[in-house]
């Protein structure tokens, strides 16, 4: 008989789905269990051996009478070399990703090749990276450790999966697409933070800080941040949570999905394949006895008169909506449905926030050429550039925040009772002196933290 030297990843599916291994060979491998195997399953054997797969029907007592001692992985032969060709290569292209501080990894492919695109700073960047691999096997093998069904390839999907680096664990994201030359895939590399998000990292100045401290302080109401997709409003109201976090407080949370973990709250991840949606959850928490209740993202009428009552009866609510501006936000809740005098009565603060690139502190230096001002600036204005140094990407390291925050007073209050529109609501916050994200993102780039350029990327013009 063969010997059973299986790889150490088809041992522990193996273990996992209580199957045995009863041969092996160059060609195939033999395994023994009391039912039929799943077919995805089987799918993920023949791709983590490189073999075929014989399914052979023992009774539960056979299997039992004729178990071998488990081998420990660490005793394990070395994988097949394709295989650990692929490891290698996710390996380096993972270092790659950290080195260079991807928040996301592109795999597309090309011309029977696969395309590598890293998002740094909000930026795609290709990257020329030369797979020691057959660049076939990457997105497969991806599948494989998120425990996706590495044989449907029509289908989006969904999942996450854990890759070890210089003896640290890195958990990424996965997501895959179905696309006109084979199959994409999507990485998202989960942040680990080691310290608490803080409310001074946020990068607002001392009065907005000192403002929104006294309204987290409030026993209720609704705060929103606004924003596009990875503007950064996750860590905004991860920061607040922290912020209010203490034993007295019972705060819950309900996510899609739980971006980082936090101590001392209660996370609740949604989970739309077992019916467990946010209205489902939102109700459920409102069962809790919670103080302060965290929504992921209000997506339609139903969540958002969820979080209004919520916020009017005793709970502060933080959560997120997708607009462009503050004043948009209040819009957006009228087209829900939400009544003028219920967002008027509950509503205390809308933050409006974006990511900008920040300015090389190794290379920049300020423009004297005679150019005027940018729209809305009074006086003089210094602008800043980078000639791009090794330290950075093309003149930027890093990115820091925007925020245009619009408290619900008295004078938004009467423009929403009485019907008003985005424009009504905006000349009532610049009568309270609101500073819009132009002007606020326009002081940044004077002081040199970000350029003129990048303020026009993020927020476009506002001539036009």
């Amino acid at each position: 008989m063969a010997s059973t030297d299986a790889s150490a990843a088809v041992r522990r599916l193996c273990r996992q789905h209580q199957y045995r291994i009863v041969e092996e060979t160059p060609q195939t491998l033999t395994l023994a269990a009391p039912s039929a195997p799943d077919e995805t399953l089987l799918q993920t054997l023949r791709f983590a051996s490189g073999k075929t797969v014989i399914w052979q029907h023992w009774q539960a007592a056979q299997l039992e009478s004729r178990q071998t001692p488990v081998q420990n992985d660490d005793d394990a032969p070395e994988m097949p070399a394709e295989d650990a060709r692929t490891e290698e290569a996710l390996d380096e292209l993972l270092r790659l990703a950290l080195e260079r501080r991807a928040s996301d990894i592109h795999l597309e492919p090309r011309d029977g090749g696969l395309q590598v695109r890293l998002r740094i700073d909000g930026v795609l960047q290709p990257l020329n990276y030369p797979f020691s691999c057959h660049p076939g096997r990457i997105i497969p093998r991806l599948k494989v450790l998120a425990g996706l069904d590495i044989a449907e390839r029509r289908l989006p999907q969904d999942g996450q999966l854990t890759l070890e680096l210089h003896q640290t664990a890195h958990t990424l994201r996965i997501a895959t697409l179905p696309v006109r030359e084979g199959e994409k895939a999507v990485l998202r590399v989960v942040q680990e933070q080691n310290t608490p998000m803080t409310l001074e990292q946020l990068g607002l100045d001392e009065d907005a800080l000192q403002q929104y401290r006294q309204i987290l302080k409030l026993p209720q109401g609704l705060i929103l941040v606004t924003g596009p997709t990875g503007s950064g409003k996750t860590v905004t109201l991860y920061s607040s949570l922290n912020y209010l976090n203490a034993p007295g407080i019972n705060i819950c949370s309900v996510e899609d999905p739980i971006e980082s973990p936090l101590p001392g709250i209660n996370q609740t991840a949604i989970n739309t394949k077992a019916g467990l949606q946010f209205n489902t959850v939102l109700r459920a928490l409102l069962r809790q006895d919670p103080d302060v209740i965290m929504i992921g993202e209000i997506r339609d009428a139903e969540t958002a008169s969820i979080a209004i009552n919520a916020a009017q009866t005793g709970h502060l609510v933080l959560s997120t909506l997708h607009t462009n501006s503050a004043c948009e936000t209040l819009i957006r809740l009228a087209q829900l449905g939400i009544s003028p005098h219920l967002l008027a009565g509950s509503i205390r603060l809308v933050i409006a926030q974006r990511l900008v690139r920040r300015l090389c502190p190794h290379c920049r230096y300020q423009d004297e050429s005679a150019v005027p001002p940018p729209p809305g600036w009074q006086g003089v204005f210094r602008r800043w550039k980078a000639a791009g140094c090794p330290h950075c990407i093309g003149g930027y390291y890093g990115r820091t925040a925007v925020y245009e925050f619009l408290p619900v007073g008295a004078a938004i209050q009467h423009v929403l009772l009485n019907g008003g529109t985005a424009a009504d609501l905006q000349r009532a916050a610049l009568r309270q002196e609101t500073r819009t994200l132009w002007q606020t993102a326009l002081q940044l780039a004077h002081r040199g933290e970000t350029s003129c350029e990048e303020v026009m990327r993020v927020l476009g013009d506002p001539l036009s």
